[in-house]
């Protein structure tokens, strides 16, 4: 089992460029399946749930075309209709993201339960039921749910998603695009890689409009991609709001490159209540050194909260670490997580490290700080709380362990590697 190990109390300083973002890739390159043409994915990451999704999608008989480190060309040709593999499905929640594909190619789907990250109970309802409404059918198995489409195929409809969930947002998207007639997808999630599964389906042909609300309108075509196309993977914003936290709770001074401003609007601010200050040049995010790291408080005083919520609030992929930068900050603090009942249970190891933190309930923990942490063995239990875990580390003074880094390389692309280009003291081993 890989493992990094830290020595802390090092600045993370220097120039860096975010990675393809990861929640863009996995829907992309599902989508791309249902494609005519051949189209090349610019600037994927190097990620681990990357390489488990072009694992599937070879296993199914999809072949891919590569070029350097970051651009892939899925050749769906061969794609059979056979079962996916349930091992490789339950690494990567974004599995269930090929159900759609697989049932415009072949009208039906036995898709195993996607796996992922264990951070609470989280439902596949919500997809059934917007592909229900298009006219599938669905029945369960054992250990998968069997999904049918009807013998013309899906049909266009009004569908009010029960939770603006972002993989079902996406998967009612891919159905819609190639279904007969057209379709309303309502309490649509916004975030920024459904945005772009949206462009990118536009640009092979699709006729989506109201990319970016919460209703989303498509026209069904009859095909996608018949030519060649291409699409260039926009940047991590979450990979870029891990690295500003880890240069401020480091005393460092770090400009990412390539960062979308609009995507930062609220991670910005809510950082700046924790103590976290930086700037956008362009499309450099810069993050200052020897920053004050004082919470501000609400109005008269009051302790202030940071929620997580539907975008564009705070992102819940952002929580973990946003609990561990208020450990550094002077001042108390309130995490709220609303959405995942799990992703917080990570604190044990905090708290092992020195970190004045008092977890509430599943989904609330107050932080007090600073908190002077001391190196720690630690458990990567996800991609998040792993990342959070790294940044105490880095904060730590003394040496840590993470075991598990695994499930920190699904999320972060090679971060042991770029981080010590940075003047972090990590290294990999067994």
């Amino acid at each position: 089992m890989a493992k990094f190990i830290i020595e802390g109390n090092h600045p993370i300083s220097g120039v860096v460029r975010t990675s393809g973002n990861k929640n863009a890739a996995l829907p992309i390159l599902c989508a791309s399946v249902m494609a005519d043409g051949d189209v090349w994915i610019r600037n994927v990451p190097r990620i681990g749930d990357v390489a488990t999704l072009v694992a599937l999608l070879e296993n199914m008989g999809v072949r891919f075309a590569r070029q350097g480190d970051y651009d892939l060309l899925p050749i769906p040709s061969g794609l059979m209709d056979r079962p996916l593999d349930p091992g490789l499905c339950r690494m990567v929640r974004g599995s269930v993201l090929l159900a759609v594909p697989m049932l415009h190619r072949f009208g039906r789907v036995d898709l195993p339960f996607p796996g992922g990250d264990k951070i609470g109970r989280r439902r596949i309802d919500t997809h059934l039921m917007a592909l229900e409404a298009m006219g599938a059918r669905i029945s369960a198995g054992p250990s998968s749910v069997i999904i049918s489409a009807p013998r013309d195929g899906l049909q266009g409809a009004d569908i009010l998603l029960d939770e603006a969930s972002v993989t079902a947002t996406e998967n009612a998207v891919m159905g819609a695009a190639l279904a007969r007639g057209a379709s309303v997808i309502r309490n649509a999630a916004c975030e920024p890689h459904v945005q772009e599964l949206c462009r990118f389906l536009n640009q092979l042909g699709a006729d989506i409009s109201g990319i970016g609300t919460n209703a989303i309108r498509v026209n069904g075509v009859r095909s996608l991609a018949r030519g060649s196309q291409e699409a260039t993977l926009g940047p991590d914003y979450l990979e870029a709001a891990s690295l500003m936290a880890l240069a401020v709770i480091t005393g460092g001074e770090l400009t990412i490159q390539g960062v979308v401003s609009e995507d930062m609007r609220m991670i910005l601010f809510q950082f700046r209540r924790l103590g976290m200050a930086a700037e956008m040049r362009g499309d450099d995010l810069y993050v200052p050194a020897r920053q004050p790291r004082r919470v501000q408080r609400d109005f008269r005083g009051a302790v202030p909260t940071v929620a997580s919520s539907t975008w564009p609030s705070f992102p819940a992929d952002l929580t973990s670490i946003a609990l561990v930068a208020a450990t550094q900050m002077e001042g108390s603090v309130m995490i709220h997580e609303k959405m995942f009942e799990s992703r917080l249970f990570f604190v044990d190891q905090l708290l092992d490290m020195g970190a004045q933190v008092v977890l509430c309930d599943p989904h609330r923990a107050v932080a007090v700080g600073p908190s002077a942490l001391h190196g720690s063995r630690m458990h990567s239990p996800d991609i998040r709380a792993g990342m959070a875990l790294l940044a105490a580390a880095l904060a730590a003074r003394g040496e840590s362990v993470i075991e598990n880094v695994t499930q920190i390389d699904r999320g972060y692309e090679r971060i042991d590697e770029r981080l010590r280009l940075l003047g972090a003291k990590i290294e990999k081993g067994d």
